[in-house]
């Protein structure tokens, strides 16, 4: 009985150990490029069914310059809704090039009306709450990402 204890106690602390770095690996660097300033971003990415189902759900606070970056492989109309989101929220609609072509600021928590990116859109930036007004961003700014197309961009 006490050993089986000090293995799960081990294991445990092994698991607490490891999952900053498990977490680190599915985190990127995203660059908001608007007027002359630019604004870095850690993003993690969701790009599964599983990933993109989830979102930033059941999440209690989100650091001012982190955020999750949803992947669509390619341009589509979308829609997201808040439910089971505890934060309010910034949405960025992007496309393929980077090109934010919508905002919407401050979805409510736990909100289960349909946010809709209004186009066609490979992307959308979730970051905390009232940080794009914050930051001043508007639409036609732009994303940098190794996941933005460079043809498309230049």
């Amino acid at each position: 009985m006490r050993a089986t204890r000090n293995f799960i106690a081990s294991a445990l602390l092994l698991l607490a150990t490891l999952a900053p770095a498990f977490a680190q690996d599915n985190e990127e660097v995203a660059i908001i490029h608007s007027g002359d300033q630019s604004f870095t971003f850690t993003v993690e990415i969701a790009d599964t069914p599983e990933e993109t189902s989830r979102g930033l759900m059941f999440r209690e606070e989100l650091g001012p310059d982190a955020g999750m970056l949803f992947d669509f492989v390619e341009e589509r109309p979308t829609s997201f809704w808040m439910q089971n989101t505890l934060i309010p929220l910034d949405m960025l609609f992007i496309k393929a090039d980077g090109k934010i072509v919508r905002i919407h600021e401050n979805a409510k928590p736990m909100d289960t009306t349909p946010i809709p990116s209004g186009e066609p859109v490979r992307f959308v930036l979730e970051i905390p709450g009232g940080r794009s007004a914050e930051l001043g961003l508007e639409a036609g700014a732009r994303l940098e990402h190794s996941r933005v197309e460079a043809e498309a961009a230049e």
